[in-house]
């Protein structure tokens, strides 16, 4: 797996929401990704980690994300944050959405190989399948880790921006309402338990 991953090679496998989609954050590793999905390459995709402490050098961490994160399932956020330096714009360029796995398998990709995309496993457009071998077969991918994922909605986009005016020294902005609810994240926001 590990020479098939440094070549640029797409690997299907499972995750607590939908069958992702991972390839190293390399250029052609991207490139088969954007490709294989039919994704406009306006649309970034994001990185799954084992843990934050492996985004440690691709973002910058707010003080407070490891009591965000934990208030809620794991696996349920992805959080975007400022890129250290700024990446491929597939990544997001400038700001860099990251998700820690809570599935065993996704996180064990993420600490052998290190971040790995995390973005679901099916053409821009179509319906996810729920078992990776059939989402691999549809792509046409000969790289999958077996299992079954429960599918219907993706984990919650949340951008954190550095801000003077706000919380904390940080502006939260939910950008797309997932397995956890807007309302729960802005009740965390407004009111940190």
């Amino acid at each position: 797996m590990k020479e098939h991953l440094e070549s640029g090679g797409l690997v299907v496998y499972p995750t607590s929401t939908l069958p992702g989609l991972g390839c190293l954050p390399i250029t052609n590793g991207l490139d088969n990704l954007y490709s294989t999905k039919n994704r406009p390459e306006t649309l970034p995709v994001r990185l799954g980690v084992s843990s934050m402490e492996q985004a440690e050098a691709i973002v910058e961490i707010p003080n407070f994300l490891d009591e965000f994160l934990s208030a809620f399932t794991k696996g349920g956020i992805t959080t975007i944050l400022p890129a250290i330096e700024t990446m491929d714009p597939r990544l997001g360029g400038d700001n860099v959405a990251i998700r820690v796995f809570s599935h065993p398998a996704a996180t064990s990709l993420a600490e052998k190989f290190g971040p790995i995309t995390a973005t679901s496993a099916n053409e821009s457009g179509v319906a996810p399948e729920c078992n990776t071998e059939i989402a691999a077969e549809i792509l046409g991918i000969g790289h999958f880790v077996p299992g079954m994922c429960p599918n219907g909605l993706g984990s919650t986009f949340v951008k954190l921006e550095k801000s003077d005016d706000e919380m904390r020294g940080w502006r939260l902005t939910v950008m797309r309402e997932g397995v956890i609810p807007r309302a729960d994240v802005m009740r965390w926001w407004t009111n940190p338990t």
